[in-house]
């Protein structure tokens, strides 16, 4: 308060404590609950600048409380005397307006990350007809989606916490084996720890999502703070070539249709798919509209019943997606050999044959160069598709990109945003936006992932702004980076 860092904002002092203990004296509470409770004066005083009603908040304490009646009292009271302090000084000349967002009519919640994922899973099984199998081990910040979807057993969902992360993802392919939709997910040092097991899925071609809510690393890292580090970790953490198709989140409420879109493409095209998330989006919230049914995508899920090469059975024969088909234990005549040593092309037996292991190493990698004829264009955020200035991003730092960017345009200058789903493939146009500007701005919150990949596919002359601090980037630190560029 005295150290000067303060001197370009209006300090308006007020003594919380005081007038807390003088609004509950005689309420029979002592002085340790009395200070507890100060943060409710001060929201009644945030209520009255910001001319807002206090029936919302009264309504949660008066649910909260119900089976207390002298706290519920003492904070409805705190909550009233804090407005009306606000409404009798004069150390306060100004108050604000804040006019509702606009947004479409609808039926909203507020939504976390992690709820919207699950609720997205439970979806996707509804829409693809398939039962969840969900297998995890606990970990910060990924463990509250199994508590939510622990939650949808009504729905036929199936939740197991497995001893560790191994037996987690192997669960959940012996789940997809047996034709459910298998689903785990985890944090970086999880995803290491699954890295064999994800290297076997890839060689089965069995439809699998893996979550990813990235945390502060390496190792134990930063187990609370965010970070989007582990990129690189699902293009390549593997041993061997085992590539898979890769979703970035961008926002908690997109988390329902990132987990629809990851779950459609794991299976119809018979394969594992990473879904990014971070810690800001899984404990961020914001206003989600209530889907229409009607409005979701369909996932075509299709088990093979009869013999595909005439008396035989061949279970990696190629359909158009190059996907294989699946065929259900126990099913008549379709008895075929699983396992992680390579595979004969069509006939699916043990084959260490040179040319066999780099025919099969080519057509896993097409298959997945494959999805991207089924996934929309790249669109621009904002901006025009051509210009001086392109800042592209992935994943959490879309709302601070988005934010800068309309700053930028409103003081004229020609800068536009892109913001990327879909990390590996990346969309059919990708490069012909890039190659559109004169220079390129790749924010994100490792030391340059995103960057490399780019310029490593489209030999771009990009520029990276890293942070890796375990905090989001604020608009004012993308803004300045653009002014500077811009300049």
């Amino acid at each position: 308060m005295e150290n000067g860092s303060l001197d370009a904002f209006k300090v308006i002092k007020v003594d919380v404590t005081k007038l807390t203990r003088a609004a509950l004296e005689g309420s029979g509470l002592g002085t340790k609950e009395m200070d507890r409770s100060k943060n409710m004066f001060v929201l009644g005083l945030c209520y009255w600048m910001y001319n807002r009603e206090l029936k919302n908040s009264i309504k949660f304490l008066e649910e909260k409380f119900a089976k207390a009646p002298n706290i519920l009292d003492s904070n409805v009271k705190l909550l009233k005397a804090g407005y009306a302090y606000g409404e009798t000084t004069e150390a306060i000349e100004t108050r604000y307006q804040i006019n509702p967002a606009p947004m479409k009519a609808g039926v909203y919640r507020n939504i976390m990350g992690n709820q919207a994922l699950a609720i997205g899973l439970v979806a996707a099984s509804k829409q693809s007809g398939l039962p969840i199998f969900y297998g995890t081990y606990p970990i910060t910040p990924a463990s509250d989606i199994l508590h939510e979807l622990s939650k949808h057993k009504n729905f036929g969902v199936r939740t197991f916490q497995a001893e560790d992360e191994i037996a987690a993802i192997c669960s959940a392919i012996g789940a997809s084996f047996g034709g459910c939709l298998g689903v785990t997910a985890s944090s970086g040092p999880g995803i290491a720890l699954k890295g064999e097991a994800m290297g076997l899925a890839v060689m089965l071609e069995l439809p699998l999502v893996i979550i990813n809510v990235q945390r502060g690393g390496p190792s134990t890292g930063l187990p609370t703070k965010t970070e989007q580090s582990d990129l690189l970790q699902a293009m390549h953490g593997r041993n061997g070539e085992a590539p898979l198709p890769i979703i970035a989140a961008c926002s908690p409420a997109d988390c329902f249709n990132a987990a629809l879109e990851a779950c459609r493409i794991a299976v119809e095209y018979m394969t594992p798919v990473m879904l990014l998330s971070d810690g800001y989006i899984a404990n961020g919230a914001e206003p989600w509209q209530f889907p229409q049914t009607a409005d979701l995508p369909k996932i075509t899920a299709t088990f093979i019943t009869e013999k595909n090469g005439g008396d035989k059975f061949l279970p990696y024969k190629r359909d158009e997606n190059l996907s294989r088909p699946w065929a259900i234990p126990g099913t008549k005549s379709l008895e075929h050999r699983i396992g992680g040593l390579e595979k004969e092309h069509e006939t699916g037996n043990i084959n260490y044959e040179n040319e066999n292991h780099q025919f099969m190493v080519r057509m896993r990698e097409a298959k997945v160069n494959k999805v991207a004829d089924s996934i929309p264009l790249q669109k621009m955020d904002n901006g025009n598709e051509k210009g001086k200035l392109l800042v592209i991003g992935w994943g959490s730092t879309y709302g601070a990109i988005k934010m800068a960017v309309i700053q930028a345009r409103a003081k004229g200058y020609d800068v536009s945003h892109a913001q990327v789903r879909y990390m590996n493939p990346f969309p059919k146009n990708l490069g012909e936006i890039l190659y559109g500007f004169e220079k390129i701005l790749v924010p994100e919150m490792n030391t340059g992932q995103f960057l490399s990949m780019l310029r490593s596919k489209y030999l771009v002359p990009a520029e990276g702004l890293n942070k890796i601090k375990g905090i989001p980037f604020s608009s004012v630190e993308i803004m300045e980076k653009i002014e500077s560029m811009i300049a």
